[in-house]
């Protein structure tokens, strides 16, 4: 057991650091989904209406996110929309990384770095998917 556990760990801190890139870039339809799904819950709609209201909350917020970058006429109004969309998923990547320096890193000073370099790291990731998902064409300065 000695054996295989370190090398567990790393496998499963890997995984999870793989797992904080592709969802960053949908960090902010994830929370819009979650705080509409909750005060659902709370108002009294039960778990299911919570559930399919929060999933509907999230889906509009991505969809209002696509159409913003297809439609905007402005370059500005597109880089404000994914700059919009890239904050939610630096604090997420904040968090994520320094929840994971959390296990691993005995230092706080080092923690917070490892934690500022993986904010930076997803905010280039989810800039750069989200920009590819902005629609190709002539924009007005």
């Amino acid at each position: 057991m000695i054996i295989l556990g370190p090398p567990l760990v790393i496998l499963v801190i890997g995984l999870f650091c793989w797992l904080v890139f592709p969802l960053a870039a949908f960090a902010l339809p994830l929370f819009v989904g979650l705080t509409i799904g909750i005060w659902a819950f709370h108002t009294g709609a039960g778990m299911l209406g919570g559930i399919v209201t929060g999933l509907v909350a999230g889906g509009v917020s991505f969809g209002v996110a696509r159409l913003a970058l297809a439609l905007a006429p402005w370059a500005w109004v597109r880089l404000l929309t994914i700059l919009l969309y890239v904050a939610p998923a630096t604090v997420a990547g904040y968090s994520a990384t320094y929840g994971i320096a959390l296990m691993t890193v005995p230092s706080p000073i080092w923690r917070t770095i490892f934690a500022v370099v993986g904010a930076i790291a997803v905010s280039i990731t989810a800039f750069i998917r989200l920009t590819g998902m902005a629609v190709a064409g002539p924009a007005r300065q």
